[in-house]
């Protein structure tokens, strides 16, 4: 989660540089459609679910020439791609599908050409596979489901066999995988919603019953399993849309009128204490087969549909403020289309997928609503102007910030921020003032700060502990070399590397070691390739780690990777272009994104590096050239690069820009509030972006002004998911269990029908503070107050953010300690040597374990003497694979596991 910036080694740019103005640009607040991979297979009537995991599944609907499918794929947030995964096994359209909370998906019904299906199936996000459960009592399309808070689903009406109107309901038991019937409505109908109201019942409102388009309503209550009428609609229509809003109203919009082929701009509020229905302001553009999403702002967005007649499809969008009862025009999408799907995802973006634009053939392009704009604010400003500092946030959730630089004298003050108050406070100072130090969150709670410079001309080797507890410093043993602009990283064994850097015997060292803090001692480890300093590194989610550039004799492009197993480094793909005071940051996608920088002038030009390929490719440039910028990834997956030092006149820039990852583009975004460089970020439990200090354009000088960066989504605090408590610590292979409040949103998302894409449940992300690496957990069961996730597993230990998002509302996240996994004996499973020669072993240890495998083939050899093959796979939690492609031409040969 840390930024990865390259300060400068010592001290700082000549006044002289410097320019004393701001660049003032206007900015609105505004939103944008973005364009997407698109789906695999053209569809409409398809269905789309948020997955706990944070991805969408998309399952079935009529493709090409009307023809059903069985097809379904998977849309990833992080790339904006979409891959195929199990096939349904039978093709249907006009089906539902409710995650349940189980967190497996029930698709139900639906028809395959002519036929109307009964039958129903689960697809399971763990194995990306399908399974048939029980059979639903009457085969029935067009209908609704409604997950209950009983966790039953209440499936109601629709269209049966021989076009027959249905009025019967059955409620499907998770527990059993079995259908019951349930009594029946008082009005047969179909291309009707069903919204869940906060009392628990279900209103049915409209459609299309025996005698044409109804304008009658009725309340499901689940404790009698009884019907009853309920106030009738102003209007009689059908493909209409419903969407609960914050205040417990239905706001019910559009759709076609009468028995007619005409769209209408109607639109009604229903209020369940009163049980009546009033006329609100009419949409600006009359539509049919659209799709409404209530926003985490409050607002209601309305895309696309069927025009005023016919079957022409439009693109506009509006917004409809419940406040005012107003309907506004907002940004058309990038494609007109209808019978459409509309996904809030985790974070608050809207998924738009397929439909048609014209019949007979549905499309298979997606888009995404984007926030544009955030929000920046003033807070509590630190105790000293200071630049080049280290910021960590803390297991109490408070910022910890250490030395540092002020008019060319190192610091050794410390501050903390509380997010509570907006205030910092004067901690207790370091023994030794340094800068171009590093600060590290151990698992253990403790910060180990270690080397820096105390001064232009000398370098340090000393280390220190700042326990948070009772806010002290204990001096440590000291690292083997004096290091300045290193780079500390913890590992997934939760020792910490420490690589690299300036030295008092040379400018710059290729020497790496380990501190382990179980021991409090120093081990040296292999050396880097190349000599380096204020280069960056990054845990990957493999768990190695990727150093980058730095300054070998002038500007770097090298990279190379550590294997903690082996203890060795080894030569990567080098960067498209040799770079210095650039930041890194891994993304969710597990790439590493590497972002401006300077060679000799700043540059704009960002790339990324693939772990899986280990090439970089470039990937969209910034609009403004810069240096000494910050870089946070955002709780939405996005970046924001802030602030940082240009090559023209204001040169210390207030600039901002988000980089979004799925398009690989950077977009302006609203400035900061004071121009700076070489300042300090930090992602807060709020979600707010904290960005304090630097060098300021006002002067210039170091600069104490604080501020917060809200990334816009508007909510209200009341309409937040709580946590209360959850597991802590956790050792990975345990699943996580958290309590609270609100688990179950405050809408459902969307109407009732075929458009249908519910999201008011829990999802949960675990985010590293030390490596940012993110993870949307599976869900084992989840309910208003409570969520229990799948065995947690290939996930770096030490402290995480965990966040519950509920109808794209992130909660104020908890801070939980992921345990040092310990190895234990291993349980070897039989050997074998495949047909290739190649030698394969699988055992069994705790989860998360780290492993390398030495080999040789005379075992009266010191094992100092045997040879490193590498690490161990996790092939699934706590089962690891190693396989030795070496062992074909070995007469003989001898392993040895060892745990670094």
């Amino acid at each position: 989660m840390k930024t990865r910036s390259r300060n400068p080694l010592r001290f700082l740019l000549a006044s002289t540089a410097l320019a004393l103005s701001f660049l003032f640009i206007q900015f609105a607040q505004s939103a944008s459609w973005v364009t997407n991979g698109p789906m695999n297979v053209a569809r409409s009537g398809h269905t789309a679910t948020l997955l706990p995991n944070g991805k969408v599944l998309v399952a079935g609907g009529s493709g090409t020439n009307g023809y059903t499918t069985n097809s379904a794929e998977l849309f990833d947030p992080g790339t904006g791609t979409w891959t195929v995964t199990g096939s349904l096994a039978a093709s249907r359209n006009g089906h539902t599908a409710t995650l349940l909370p189980n967190g497996k998906v029930l698709v139900a019904g639906g028809s395959s050409g002519i036929v109307y299906l009964s039958s129903a199936e689960l697809y399971d996000p763990a194995t990306g596979t399908w399974t048939l459960t029980g059979t639903l009592t009457s085969a029935r399309r067009a209908h609704t489901a409604t997950l209950l808070p009983s966790g039953q689903v209440l499936v109601a009406a629709g269209i049966g066999s021989g076009n027959s109107v249905l009025s019967s309901a059955e409620l499907y038991h998770p527990a059993t995988g079995t259908w019951t019937t349930t009594n029946s409505l008082n009005v047969a109908r179909y291309a009707h919603t069903a919204t869940l109201l906060p009392n628990g019942k279900v209103l049915i409102a409209a459609g299309r019953g025996n005698n044409g388009v109804t304008n009658s309503a009725e309340l499901y209550d689940a404790a009698f399993g009884t019907w009853a009428t309920t106030g009738m609609a102003v209007s009689k229509r059908e493909g209409h849309t419903a969407t609960l809003l914050p205040n417990g109203k239905v706001l019910v919009a559009g759709g076609q009128v009468d028995n007619t082929n005409l769209s209408t701009t109607n639109a009604e509020t229903y209020d369940p204490l009163t049980e009546s229905w009033t006329t609100t302001g009419s949409l600006n553009a009359a539509r049919r087969n659209q799709t409404t999403t209530l926003l985490p702002n409050g607002q209601v967005i309305v895309t696309g549909g069927v025009g005023p007649t016919g079957g022409t499809s439009i693109s506009s969008t509006e917004i409809y403020n419940p406040l005012t009862g107003i309907w506004s025009t907002n940004i058309s999408l990038t494609t007109a289309r209808y019978s459409h799907t509309a996904t809030l995802l985790a974070t608050g973006k809207l998924l738009i997928a397929g439909g048609y634009t014209a019949s007979p053939n549905p499309i298979s392009s997606t888009e995404v609503y984007e926030y544009a704009n955030g929000i920046w604010a003033n807070t509590g400003a630190m105790n000293t102007n200071k630049e080049s500092f280290r910021v960590t946030l803390l297991p109490n959730g408070k910022v910890l910030v250490t030395g540092g630089v002020r008019f060319g004298a190192s610091l050794s003050s410390v501050e903390l921020f509380d997010s509570s108050s907006g205030t910092w406070t004067v901690g207790s100072i370091m023994s030794t003032a340094r800068v171009a130090h590093t600060a590290t969150l151990l698992p253990n709670g403790k910060v180990l700060v270690a080397g820096g410079s105390p001064s232009s001309i000398s370098y340090l080797k000393s280390a220190v502990l700042y326990d948070p507890t009772n806010a002290t410093w204990t001096n440590i043993a000291e690292m083997s070399t004096t290091r300045s602009g290193h780079t500390a990283t913890l590992l997934r064994n939760g020792k910490v590397l420490i690589s690299g850097g300036g030295g008092t015997s040379s400018d710059r060292v290729s020497s790496s070691e380990l501190y382990d803090p179980a021991t409090g001692s120093w081990t040296k480890t292999g050396s880097m390739n190349f000599e380096r300093a204020g280069h960056t590194a990054t845990l990957l989610s493999n768990g190695e780690v990727l150093v980058v550039g730095g300054t070998i004799g002038g500007y770097s492009s090298s990279a190379e990777l550590y294997d903690a197993t082996a203890g060795t480094w080894t030569p990567t793909g080098s960067m498209i272009t040799a770079r210095r005071f650039y930041t890194t940051t891994l993304l969710p996608n597990g790439k590493v994104l590497v972002a401006a920088g300077d060679t000799g002038v700043a540059i704009s030009s960002a790339e990324l590096y693939d772990p899986a390929s280990k090439k970089w490719t470039n990937t969209g440039s910034m609009n403004i050239a810069r240096k000494f910028h910050t870089a946070t990834l955002l709780p939405n997956g996005t970046v924001l690069v802030a602030g940082g030092n240009a090559n023209n006149p204001p040169y210390i820039l207030s600039s901002v820009e988000l980089y979004n990852p799925s398009t690989g583009s950077w977009t302006t975004n609203t400035p900061l509030n004071v121009a700076r460089q070489q300042g300090g970020a930090a992602l807060l439990l709020d979600g707010h972006i904290l960005v304090a200090g630097g060098f300021g354009s006002s002067s210039p000088q170091p600069i104490s002004s604080a501020e917060l960066y809200d990334v816009g989504l508007g909510f209200t605090n009341s309409w937040q998911p709580q946590i209360a408590s959850f597991t802590s610590p956790l050792d990975l292979g345990n699943g996580l269990v958290i309590t609270g409040s609100q688990f179950r949103g405050i809408s459902e998302g969307s109407s009732g029908n075929g458009q249908s894409s519910s999201t008011d449940y829990p999802l949960v992300q675990l985010r590293s503070i030390e490596s940012g690496q993110t993870m949307f957990l599976l869900a084992t069961n989840w309910s208003t107050n409570s969520f229990a996730s799948v065995p947690v597993w290939n996930f770096p230990p030490g402290y995480a953010l965990v966040t519950v998002f509920v109808n794209g509302i992130p909660s104020t996240s908890s801070i939980v300690n992921i345990g040092v996994p310990v190895p234990l004996p291993a349980t070897l499973t039989s050997p074998t040597k495949s047909t290739n020669g190649s030698f394969q072993f699988v055992f069994t240890n705790n989860v998360g374990t780290l492993f390398g495998v030495l080999a040789t083939t005379n075992l009266s050899l010191p094992q100092t003497n045997w040879t490193p093959l590498g690490g161990v796979a996790e092939i699934s939690p706590g089962q690891f694979q190693f396989t030795d492609p070496q062992a074909t031409n070995q007469p003989q040969r001898f392993y040895r596991l060892r745990s670094p």
